[in-house]
């Protein structure tokens, strides 16, 4: 369990958290790093609905601040104090402090890291361990600010392109069920005070209205139902691999999807090649992160290709994802040793693609709804002036 402290450290006071089983093993800890107790006792409970989570945007501030004070020579443990004081995001001033206990206590920076998956991933755990073996880390973590900027904005650009017809289809539906339901029944009531027949439009617009307002409540719960069956089989291996298989292939969003996977890709193993990881450490951390799993099973193939003597690009090519430009690039920074440099060129071309792409998928989203939206409300519109057309007749 987590402990809150107050304590004097070289004659200055100091505050923060430790893990321990209990109180007496937590003040012994402390008393380890040469720190004397004023004030221990358990941390607050925080609530499981309102817990604060590490956002990107604090790794990546930490790893640019971290990378500048070891620049400067600042000692690691001396930095992660300075950070954890400056820290906002109380949930990563949590871990910043368990970092510098960790670390006092004698572990690696890396192992004390991979002790916070929420905040470090395994690509990040991977660098950090390159960078403390190769003497490079205040590199490391420029690079890795660099890395963690270029995927928030990749992800930012993808957002993008789906918030705005997201937030329009939303709003269209909630105008079509509010015709349907409570406009509709009243032009219903004028209509039948005529007693007349209605054009054959009018009759199914009025059918599907009352067939709404009657079994609405009785459609919801199956609906729900249904959609909790379909994110539970999504969450299973097999589900996945089918979703992700039919992703790559719907029409539109399938080319985007790719090009932001080979750029994820490639952006990825580039960097971890450049901070020095081993090229099979590096195919598994990009595999694990991929976020697609046939794009995953073709990295994974191509990292048992490497283990047999082969090479990474030809299961790449049989995997029928990676563009043939791709595989002709990666095969040549494989013979000339510039792989890394190769890849990062793949990157900055398909981060550009992204961009294009979601420029053509966003304006022709818009024009698709619109059409969309043209056709349904006009068509209850329509359906419902229709009778008025012959008004004089039905009321003859």
């Amino acid at each position: 369990m987590q402990f809150a402290y107050k304590a004097k450290e070289g004659g200055k006071l100091v505050e923060g958290l430790v893990e321990a089983a209990d109180q007496k093993a937590a003040i012994s800890r402390l008393r380890e790093q040469k720190m004397s107790v004023v004030e221990i006792k358990p941390a607050p409970v925080k609530s499981k609905f309102f817990k604060p989570k590490v956002d990107n945007k604090d790794v990546v501030i930490f790893s640019r601040q971290l990378s500048t004070l070891v620049s400067a020579g600042v000692p690691i443990v001396q930095g992660l104090t300075i950070l954890e004081q400056q820290a906002e995001n109380p949930a990563f001033k949590t871990v910043v402090g368990a970092l510098r206990t960790d670390i006092e206590a004698g572990l690696s920076i890396a192992d004390a890291m991979k002790k916070h998956p929420t905040a470090f991933t395994e690509l990040y755990v991977a660098m950090i361990r390159a960078g403390e073996v190769g003497g490079i880390l205040d590199t490391i973590l420029e690079r890795l600010s660099a890395y963690l900027e270029s995927a928030e904005q990749l992800k930012a650009k993808v957002k993008s392109a789906l918030m705005y017809p997201m937030v329009v289809f939303s709003a269209a539906g909630l105008i079509t069920i509010f015709l349907i339901v409570f406009v509709i029944p009243i032009f219903k009531d004028i209509f039948s005070s005529f007693g007349a027949e209605l054009p054959f439009l009018t009759r199914v617009i009025i059918s599907i209205s009352d067939f709404l307002r009657a079994k609405l409540l009785y459609i919801i719960p199956p609906l729900g139902g249904a959609v909790w069956l379909l994110k539970k089989w999504a969450k299973t291996e097999k589900g996945q691999y089918k979703i992700d298989e039919i992703s790559l292939k719907l029409p539109v969003f399938g080319i985007l999807l790719k090009k932001v996977a080979i750029a994820k890709f490639s952006r990825t193993l580039g960097t971890l090649i450049k901070s020095g990881v081993p090229i099979l450490q590096g195919l598994e951390t990009v595999a694990k992160t991929a976020g697609n799993k046939i794009i995953e099973q073709a990295i994974d193939s191509s990292r048992n290709s490497i283990k047999e003597g082969g090479r990474i690009s030809d299961p790449l090519k049989k995997a029928n994802i990676f563009p043939p430009m791709v595989i002709q690039m990666i095969s040549v920074g494989e013979e000339t040793g510039g792989l890394d440099n190769m890849l990062t060129k793949i990157a900055d071309y398909y981060d550009q693609e992204v961009d294009t792409a979601v420029k053509g998928l966003t304006s022709l989203l818009e024009a698709l709804i619109m059409i969309f939206l043209g056709f349904v409300i006009g068509t209850i519109v329509i359906a419902m002036f229709m009778p008025m057309f012959s008004l004089g007749e039905m009321v003859g």
